[in-house]
């Protein structure tokens, strides 16, 4: 038994403790103070100022998604209820473009987003923005390799000069100084994807000077995919930097089966002692803008010179000869899912895929494609049904694998509420829990944890969070393994997942026994 001399604010009595590293569950009361887990044990006879009776149900530490898209979207919904409604407490962000820094350049590109959501901008740097920052969830970001282009180079395609390769390490040395985790890309879009390895190697260096990490959306996940992945271990190798892949997957029907060559590349560099690990999220089909169809040339220069080149005979053309093999690999129209516009008079689109848009509008596909992407100034987004279930699960038994929903949080209702998605937003946490361990006993539930927790939590050198022991941050989710699972589907993404009742981040009760409280007490987190 636990004799504490101060009262608590919180106890979860009788619950199972899922710890977060992985070992198996045992029965405990959990004893908040604050924003701190400070008692794991007996605390039947503790004073406290709340009690929730854990009877029936698991404790583990709040997940952590290693890579989210929530950065602008929680600043006009701070609810960002479809991420803690599953347990996610804490959020990474910055896939190769960051919320800092801010240009006019970069925020005219901004402006379909701004302007629909009447988001103000009113920050230039990562410390700016973390002063605006109020949300449910907790929030850690990457400065993006494409943002430090686009703040010096614009959105060309070229080369730096000596000295704007200073300007951009320079800009990196500050984010990183501001609290940023590390230096990220994304390299299948532009211009990120004009960035040549030498100048990712120097932007490393810079992070890696101030303790970060390199995070990577490779060059190729198709065609190329294996050598994206030798890319990126080059590039820690070279800059003495931990290397995260994200949303590792082999794309395209061609490449099934090629994900078992990827993985031997990263085991091969983790025995030579180069640090490298990745995330997936639990699905087999991808989202992204539906611009990335268009090939590398043709988005060269940002919006409007790329709305000109669709516009112009001759280039459209050309454009409509490249549309089916990109960077996610061979595609067909009926795979391509419209899942959200940014024009609100485009909304009849939502849900439907290229092939059928084609047919009512009587166009061909590759018409009906860039018709839409004009209408929606390239802000269209789409699910696409690139990847093999066998893959997927062949991942997921990596140990070094851990949780990325590569989405933004948002509600069914609200600013959003027209906002279709992926399922992957609502549903990753609890299909890895319900699904793949429960179900079809790819792992342990603890183990299906310490992939959500623990394990990413010690990627991001999140020392304080991740596992359920005194000293921690109180993030924490309460969910019944029997029940819990996704509801969210490709036809109707916008469904909250059953079975997690209650969710507490930095010891404020958030959802509380299914009910979103008005608490808002996450916190940006800086390196």
């Amino acid at each position: 038994m636990v004799i504490l001399a101060v009262v608590l604010d919180l106890v979860i009595s009788s619950a199972r403790v899922v710890d977060g590293t992985g070992a198996p569950w045992f029965r405990a009361d959990v004893g908040v103070q604050a924003d701190r887990i400070v008692a794991v044990g007996d605390l039947s006879r503790a004073e406290a100022r709340r009690r929730i009776d854990g009877r029936g149900r698991m404790i583990a530490p709040g997940s952590i998604d290693l890579l989210g898209q929530s950065e602008t979207f929680l600043l006009v919904d701070d609810r960002v209820e479809s991420k803690i409604r599953q347990g996610i407490t804490t959020e990474i962000t910055g896939e190769g473009e960051s919320v800092a820094p801010v240009t006019p350049a970069i925020l005219a590109e901004w402006k379909p987003f701004t302007d629909r959501y009447h988001l103000k901008v009113d920050w230039t740097d990562l410390a700016g923005y973390f002063r605006r920052y109020r949300a449910t969830i907790n929030l850690g970001t990457f400065v993006g390799a494409a943002s430090l282009r686009e703040a010096v180079l614009g959105y060309e395609d070229v080369q730096p000069t000596p000295q704007q390769l200073q300007q951009m390490e320079a800009l990196c040395a500050r984010a990183m100084e501001q609290g940023a985790l590390g230096v990220s890309t994304s390299l299948i879009y532009p211009p990120g994807s004009y960035a040549r390895t030498p100048e990712l190697i120097a932007l490393a260096k810079v992070a890696a000077r101030a303790g970060g990490i390199y995070a990577t959306h490779v060059r190729g996940e198709a065609d190329t995919l294996l050598a994206a992945v030798d890319e990126a271990i080059a590039i820690g190798r070279e800059a003495g930097i931990p290397v995260e892949i994200w949303h590792f997957k082999a794309a395209g029907k061609n490449n099934w089966g090629r994900l078992r060559e990827a993985i031997a590349r990263v085991e091969q560099a983790r025995a030579e002692g180069v640090d490298v690990t990745a995330n997936m999220y639990p699905y087999a089909a991808a989202r992204n803008g539906l611009s990335a169809n268009l090939p590398q040339w043709a988005l060269a220069g940002g919006t409007e010179p790329t709305l000109a080149r669709l516009r112009d005979p001759a280039q459209r053309a050309r454009i409509a000869k490249e549309l089916w093999h990109g960077g996610l690999g061979e595609e067909t129209p009926d795979g391509i899912l419209v899942a959200a516009v940014t024009d609100p008079r485009l909304q009849r689109y939502v849900g439907k895929r290229i092939a059928q848009i084609a047919v009512e509008e009587k166009k061909t596909p590759e018409d009906a494609l860039m018709d839409l992407l004009i209408a929606d100034r390239l802000q269209t987004e789409a699910v696409r049904f690139v990847m093999s279930e066998d893959d997927v699960r062949l991942g997921w038994r990596q140990p070094w694998v851990a949780l990325g929903t590569d989405d933004p949080g948002q509600g069914v209702d609200g600013p959003f509420a027209d906002r279709r998605g992926h399922p992957r937003g609502f549903g990753s946490a609890p299909r890895l829990l319900g699904h793949y361990a429960r179900d079809v006993k790819l792992f342990s539930i603890e183990e299906a944890v310490r992939r959500m927790t623990s394990l990413p939590a010690r990627r991001m050198k999140l020392a304080d969070r991740g596992l359920i022991r005194p000293g921690m941050a109180a993030d924490l989710v309460l969910f019944d393994p029997a029940r819990v699972r996704d509801r969210a589907t490709f036809e109707q993404p916008a469904q909250f997942a059953e079975g997690i009742d209650t969710v507490i981040v930095n010891g404020a009760v958030v959802v509380d026994e299914g009910k979103l409280t008005a608490s808002r007490p996450g916190r940006p987190l800086r390196r």
